[in-house]
């Protein structure tokens, strides 16, 4: 499994069911329909990453979603997806 985490700038996407290998394949090779269905495969870890707590007028916090850090979550994923190793997802050693 692919997993996304915020260490050290990087993304990982832990605990999220991998899209299957041709659409993987598709989106490694620049197909947009696949690099689509792969964000939208994430897109509930990637709205995770991007909540934030905002400060209210009368204290209190509220959970919202961070506009830009989604959309940076997201070009980093799909930044990522050339480099994704295929040939471990064949071998059966993605994890």
């Amino acid at each position: 499994m692919i997993g996304l985490s915020k260490s050290r700038g990087a993304l990982s996407m832990e605990n999220q069911k991998m899209p299957e290998y041709e659409t993987i394949r598709a989106a490694v090779a620049g197909e947009k329909w696949a690099v689509e269905k792969v964000v939208e495969c994430y897109k509930d870890e990637i709205d995770r990453l991007s909540t934030v707590a905002v400060r209210q007028p009368d204290g209190s916090t509220k959970q919202e979603i961070n506009e830009d850090m989604r959309q940076s979550i997201t070009k980093k994923l799909i930044e990522a997806l050339p480099q994704f190793p295929l040939e471990e997802m064949e071998k059966g050693n993605v994890r």
